[in-house]
């Protein structure tokens, strides 16, 4: 698990160090969690960090997803 979240380093220097933690707090949550996938089981699932509130605010921010695409796979 910990090999799939070092895939963000490639994409970190595209974001804010707040987006970040939010983004590796719900990829760690996605990975793990078991059923439905709702906020709600996604804030349950993570670790020290990841509330509610966390991954309301990061599904809420404008984040460049044509940057961090094209950042990810190359």
């Amino acid at each position: 698990m910990p090999e799939i979240l070092a895939l963000l380093q490639n994409i970190a220097p595209l974001l804010a160090p707040t987006a970040v933690r939010q983004l590796s707090q719900v990829l760690f949550g996605m990975l793990v969690i078991s059923g439905r996938l709702t906020m709600l089981g996604l804030s349950r699932w993570t670790a020290k960090g990841g509330s509610y509130r966390t991954i309301q605010r990061l599904y809420h921010s404008c984040l460049p997803w044509k940057a961090l695409h094209w950042s990810f796979f190359r």
